[in-house]
């Protein structure tokens, strides 16, 4: 059964695809993070509060994320 957050999640069309698969390797901060997914600040944040997505929070403040990461965790969503 997939993950309901998940069935929320909006299509990988080309835009979207451009987005996550062009641009630096490191994502900075929530609104980056997003805009490459596609989704919004407040869903990235719940992905990564509960680990549904590989966002991370080294320091307690600033989240980042890896372009190829995204791209592994969305292929597996399929």
């Amino acid at each position: 059964m997939r993950d309901q957050s998940m069935m929320n999640h909006p299509p990988l069309d080309p835009e979207r695809f451009d987005a996550i698969t062009s641009g630096p390797e490191k994502l900075w901060g929530l609104p980056a993070i997003s805009k490459a997914l596609g989704v919004s600040v407040d869903t990235v944040r719940r992905w990564a509060r509960h680990g549904r997505a590989p966002i991370y929070r080294p320091d307690g403040e600033r989240y980042f994320a890896l372009r190829s990461e995204l791209n592994a965790w969305l292929r597996g969503m399929r």
